[in-house]
């Protein structure tokens, strides 16, 4: 078994990767940077690469090399997990920028389909699972966050439609974690109410500890994409499967 993960370098990423290179899975980490850390603790089982993935000729040039395929050779089981993304911009759409929009939609959308396809074309693989890292913001709307929902939301249809296409051996799901103690979370609560007007509903999640810990959201994770049930639906909520 190997897997491919993006944002492996904090937050959620970082303990998925944790999670996935502690149980012997090896590990293609690709974020801007690289993770020390795990980069020490795992120096034969993790390959990282240093990519922007919201630059989007980039990622294609780099997936137009045969780092991807030489890193799946000889796998009978391959695991995809698009886990990069982020939240801006936040707020109402006169404040938003087309530059950030553009960012967005390159990191959260195009760089999950691109990574997708690639890595179903490169790997011979009878068992391929793929991940998207989804959010309740995909499929319920919240003020100030409509480029983060529609992102998500595009993740959603796209695990939905390549369910359909019935490539063999393929598996796919859009995933909602829920609400996790991150860097995100803290970036929720730095907005002012004009921006986010929801923001004392995460306020109180963190001051009533009702946010999770990355790493029991990472195993829980990671337990669902490796069961026998990932898969079966396109769209889940971490929150509703047991584990």
């Amino acid at each position: 078994m190997k897997a491919i993960l993006t944002g492996h370098t904090r937050g959620l990423g970082a303990a998925i990767a944790a999670d996935l290179l502690g149980r012997g899975i090896a590990l293609l980490g690709l974020a801007r940077a690289h993770n020390a850390e795990l980069g020490a603790s795992f120096p034969d089982t993790l390959q990282q690469v240093a990519l922007d993935l919201s630059d989007c000729a980039a990622l294609a040039n780099w997936l137009a090399g045969d780092a991807l395929p030489r890193f799946l050779a000889g796998a009978r089981g391959v695991l995809l997990i698009n886990n990069a993304g982020m939240l801006q911009p936040v707020g109402p759409l006169a404040a938003h920028e087309p530059a950030a929009i553009a960012r967005a939609v390159a990191l959260n959308v195009a760089a999950p389909m691109m990574l997708s396809a690639a890595t179903i074309k490169a790997s011979d693989a009878a068992d391929k699972r793929i991940l998207h890292v989804s959010s309740g913001a995909g499929r319920n709307p919240v003020p100030g966050w409509s480029v983060y929902g529609a992102t998500k939301a595009a993740l959603d249809m796209h695990a939905r439609a390549a369910a359909l296409d019935g490539a063999p051996g393929l598996r796919i799901c859009a995933l909602a974690p829920g609400v996790i103690d991150t860097e995100m979370q803290a970036e929720i609560r730095a907005a002012t109410l004009d921006q986010f007007p929801l923001r004392e509903k995460f306020d109180a999640l963190k001051r009533e500890r009702q946010l999770s810990a990355p790493e029991d959201c990472a195993r829980r994770l990671v337990d669902y994409l490796l069961s026998e049930k990932f898969g079966q639906a396109p769209l889940a909520d971490l929150r509703e499967i047991a584990g």
